[in-house]
Order: structure tokens, then sequence, then C-alpha cells
């Protein structure tokens, strides 16, 4: 064996050398080697970048790994949509875990003016109990992620939402709406992940044998989802419908029993349907943002729903959904209202069902903008022990006439033409119910 200063190669005419392929090769002499081609990028190795939407708690610090060791260059993305969460710890523990890259974005104000407005004016209630908190926030937190992935020239997306449930379907569906050629990876919907992660003490196990750094594991025997507009509290104990010591604890958490014995007196002050200004009757603070107005009636009420088999806190939002409602009622033609009761029912179950982006949704929202434009004026409202009670309604734009409806004056109204309407509406329900009884009597 000969050592590499020993070995010749044979000189190529350029013709030859121009038809020669290039070959990478090692020259072995013993034990010793030389890498006569250079090495092979790391990104040549990569499947890629993925944006994952990461929040730095069990879930999504396995997945990161997991797609890191898949061979994905993961760019973490957090969205602060105004849950209490510790953001720069989150960022400390992602680069830990090997992301090229960390995004913390603050998307509360279009969340506020794009997502619960919008929501707010349709009325929008699902189900008759679900202000849509968890619904709405999804394809906002989406949006901003397709963003990243396009600006990062990333090919895939992917979260942490478990099979089960339609967090999946409110952030996939938007993402697809936006960037059709993005593959989205849901680890979560992969067998050879929920197979070998069957539960929590799978996941923990996991975190110990990687040294993945996790914040402490909640004592709350229940998962609890917050943002601007919701606290949803599910899983655990709550899931049997019976357990009684569920609602107990949670009301005990959010404070009511420690309430104030005395009411706060609002002043709300909407136009074109969406909410200008809150002042507090009782100490004279005003509040005019929308992100403002938002964070401050959280702070000042909260409220309790039972649905299904979680419990829903929704402070603003439910103030807010009362409050429209009833100067709604005050400023809209009722054939109007009507028809735009219908399009909020149709509203909430397209947010519910992840339509939010889809046209038919689109085309609900702007007819419900159209309804909004006479719906302006001021509602007192009191709040007590996360209670919302009405206390009276102004505005330049009310359809309402004292006058008219008053029982000690006549006012514009003719009590003699009741007569002809009653008997032209009766003469349908007389000929039906005479019909009826002629078929009853053979």
């Amino acid at each position: 064996p000969k050592t590499p200063a020993d070995i010749t190669f044979p000189a190529l005419s350029p013709a030859t050398a121009a038809r020669a392929p290039v070959v990478h090769c090692t020259v072995k002499t013993d034990s010793r080697c030389r890498e006569l081609a250079p090495p092979i990028p790391d990104a040549m190795s990569s499947k890629g970048s993925v944006v994952l939407a990461y929040s730095g708690g069990l879930d999504t610090s396995c997945i990161l790994a997991r797609l890191k060791e898949q061979g994905y260059d993961v760019i973490a993305y957090l969205a602060n949509n105004g849950q209490k969460e510790d953001f720069e710890e989150a960022r400390k523990a992602a680069p830990k875990l090997g992301t090229k890259k960390v995004f913390i974005e603050d998307v509360s104000r279009e969340f506020v003016e794009e997502f619960i407005w919008p929501a707010i004016q349709s009325s929008a209630l699902y189900e008759d109990r679900y202000l849509l908190g968890i619904s709405l926030t999804r394809p906002c937190i989406a949006r901003k992620q397709v963003e990243i992935a396009q600006r990062e020239g990333a090919k895939y997306v992917s979260h942490g939402a478990p099979g089960k449930g339609n967090d999946q379907v409110w952030c996939e569906l938007t993402c697809y709406s936006l960037a059709s050629h993005i593959k989205v990876i849901a680890p979560w919907r992969m067998p050879e992940f929920y197979n070998q992660f069957k539960g929590c003490s799978d996941l923990m196990e996991y975190t110990k044998h990687h040294g993945i750094p996790i914040p402490v594991t909640p004592k709350n025997p229940w998962s609890m989802d917050e943002n601007l507009m919701h606290i949803s509290y599910e899983a655990g104990i709550l899931e049997d419908p019976q357990e009684p010591s569920a609602s107990r604890s949670l009301h005990e958490d959010l404070g009511q029993a420690k309430a104030p014995n005395t009411p706060d007196i609002l002043e709300i002050k909407f136009k074109k349907g969406v909410l200008l200004k809150v002042t507090n009757v009782k100490d004279g603070t005003t509040h005019q943002t929308p992100l403002a107005l938002f964070m401050y009636l959280n702070e000042v009420n909260r409220f309790l729903g039972m649905k299904s088999r979680g419990i829903y806190d929704t402070p603003a939002g439910t103030i807010l959904y009362h409050a429209h409602l009833d100067t709604e009622a005050l400023t809209m033609d009722g054939k109007v209202r009507q028809i735009k009761q219908g399009l909020g029912l149709k509203y909430a179950e397209l947010v519910y069902i992840g339509f939010w982006r889809n046209p038919e949704c689109e085309f609900v929202r702007h007819s419900i903008a159209k309804s909004q434009e006479r719906v302006e004026g001021k509602v007192q409202v009191s709040l007590f022990k996360g209670q919302v009670y009405m206390l009276g309604w102004e505005s330049p734009l009310s359809l309402y006439n004292e006058d008219l409806v008053s029982m000690n004056v006549h006012g514009n109204y003719e009590p003699i033409d009741a007569t002809g309407f009653i008997n032209i509406n009766s003469l349908r329900l007389k000929e039906y119910h005479h019909r009826q009884s002629k078929v009853t009597a053979k």
C-alpha cells in the first residue's frame, strides 16, 4: 500500500474531462483515511422546513423532537392571542430542542378586530351555549402560521391537535384555503406516533429519555385552553357529567364566591355593530381601543356555562353578546332581524365546523355586516357575580316609538284597524279547521 502522496492520476484531455462523471472517493492506507470529496451539506439530508405551532407544553415539545428525528428543520411558532403564558420561557426551551428559528407573534389585535367582532355582530351562539372562543382563535393562529411558512420557504406546517376533536379541522382547513401547496403534518393522526404515545405517561417517558425540557405537569385534573376571549376546561374528571366536584372546584378557581357584593355598572357604546367605548359609571374610567376594551371587560366579569363535557368561561364575550343583542333589537327592523338571526345561527355552525375561510361563510359574514349599519347606541349594564343585567338603552337610530306602543295614548294607531287584520288572518285558520272537522267526522 502507498500513501496518498505516492498516488498519481493520469491527466485527462479537456474533451475527456468534460464527459467524465464526478466521483466522490476515499483512499485508504492501512488504518488511515483521507476524505477527498467535500462533506455533504446538512441541507441536502433535510426533508425541508416545517413550521410547528408550538406551545412549549408536553405534546408540542415531543412533536418538535420527533420532527427533528425524522429529518425536518423545525421552525417553532408561538401565537400570543391573549393567553397567560410564559412566552420567554418557551422561547428559551425551543432552541434546546434543535429548532431552526423561533417566532413569537402577537395576534391579539387582529383576533379581536377580525374574528371576535364579526362573531359579536352575528350573535353567534353554537347549540345555545358556546360563544366559539376556541373555534375563532384557531383560524387566526393558522393564518399567521401560513404567513411564516411562506416567508421562510417552508413546505410543511404542523400542530399538536389531537386526532379527536375539531382543533385539527379548524387549523388545517385554514391552512389549505390560504396555501394549497403547503402540506400539514398531523402527528396525532399518524399510527406510528399515536401507537407509541398512548397517553401522558408515554410522552413523559420520552421527554426523560431525550432530555426534553418541559414545564411542571399541571396539578388540576383537567386540561385548560386559554385565549383573549375564552378559557375552556375539558378532559379528566370533567368527562364524567355526573361528577359534581369538577364544577365546584372550577367555581372556586374562578373566584365567583369571592366576587364583590356590589355590582359594576358599565355604559357600552356601539356603532355599526362594533364596540366603540366602555365607561365604568362608578369610577368614570373609559376604554376605547379594541384590544383594551376587550381586556377590560374580561377583568370585570366572569361567566360559566356548561356544554357537553367541558366548562367554558367567556367573560367579555358574554357581556358583549347581551349588550349587542339589545342594541340590535332597538335599532333593527323586525323582519330584517329575523333573517339576520337565521344567518347568525348559520355563521356559528360554519365557524364551529372549521369553514371560517369558506366562500359561504364569507358570504354570511358580509351579509351580517350589512345588517349592522344601523346598530348604533349605548347600553347600560350591571355586572353582578358573573351575571349580566340590562339596565337601559339609548340610540339616535332607535326605531322605538313610545307614543305608538303606549297604553295611555292612541298615537298614530287606530284600534279599529286590528279588526280587519284579525278577520283576514282568521280566514285561513277557520277554513282549515272546518275542513279538518269534516274529515274527522267521516
